[in-house]
């Protein structure tokens, strides 16, 4: 009888679950491959960089497993080169397309919103643009649309509010509600800050017999008061011209630029 030719196989057997063991370090190895799409999360502003320039739309990489398309009008009219490195603001990490939904909209107004914040914390003036009277002062144009109060427009009440549309200006955040999108300013703060400076100057320099030009500031009957930097001189009616002069107004007006000689400064109450 035959001996039964028993084979053995070359190599060993796999074993039972080595499939899963393989799916599992090929995941491990696309996982680390791609370690920053962990790194992402929805309502963050991340630093993508433009791959594309459409007439729509611009696609911009961010390092996530795809790129992300922000609407061309969010840009307005300033677009971005190809291979720019730009913020955006990460909406979702996947839509029903596959891609990331990105806004450049609102990553600058994020932006805004922080810089706003830092200048209330530390106390900073911030830049901006009046664009409108509306009740009770002007919408004031600082990246987000703020409101300053008629009282806090200048030292002394603005009778025409009209004249200061489209002035550029600096101002305080003296009120700040982020969640509700509120930010109230004050302009009064910066000139009195300024005009403190201005004294501080003037106080060092001026002395009697000093020739210096000044700013009419108002005219009362018996004269008119003259700005110095920060200091109010009297300038009397008597020593307007040689001539005799009926009222100051016939002479002055306020805004006008004056040379004037310093007859006599109190130091220490501040009169001139």
């Amino acid at each position: 009888m035959a001996e039964k030719d028993e084979r053995k196989p070359l190599g060993n057997l796999r074993k039972e679950g080595g499939h899963e063991q393989a799916e599992e370090r090929m995941e491990d190895w696309f996982t680390e491959g791609t370690g920053a799409t962990n790194e992402f999360e929805e309502g963050e502003v991340v630093r993508g960089r433009v791959v594309h320039v459409g007439t729509g739309e611009v696609l911009v990489d961010v390092g996530y497993k795809s790129e992300g398309t922000i609407p061309v009008d969010e840009f307005r009219g300033n677009l971005p080169k190809v291979g720019e490195e730009i913020e955006v603001y990460l909406e979702a990490k996947e839509d029903s397309e596959g891609l990331i939904v990105l806004s450049k909209d609102k990553a600058d107004k994020i932006k805004v919103w922080d810089a706003i914040t830092r200048a209330y914390e530390k106390g900073a003036p911030v830049e901006g643009r009046v664009i409108e009277v509306v009740k009770g002062g002007l919408a004031v144009d600082v990246g987000v649309k703020a409101f300053l109060p008629g009282s806090q427009v200048d030292l002394r009440p603005v009778k025409n509010l009209t004249q200061m549309v489209g002035q550029n200006i600096r101002a305080k955040v003296i009120k700040l509600n982020r969640r509700r999108g509120n930010v109230v300013l004050s302009r009064r703060t910066v000139v009195e800050e300024e005009r403190e400076e201005k004294k501080k100057h003037t106080m060092e320099v001026l002395a009697e017999g000093m020739t210096l030009s000044g700013t009419v500031k108002n005219i009362t009957d018996y004269g008119a008061f003259i700005d110095l930097g920060g200091i109010d001189g009297l300038l009397h009616v008597t020593d307007m011209s040689w001539g005799r002069v009926g009222h100051p107004s016939e002479i002055f007006n306020v805004g006008d630029q004056v040379e004037v000689v310093v007859l006599h400064f109190d130091r220490e109450s501040g009169r001139v």
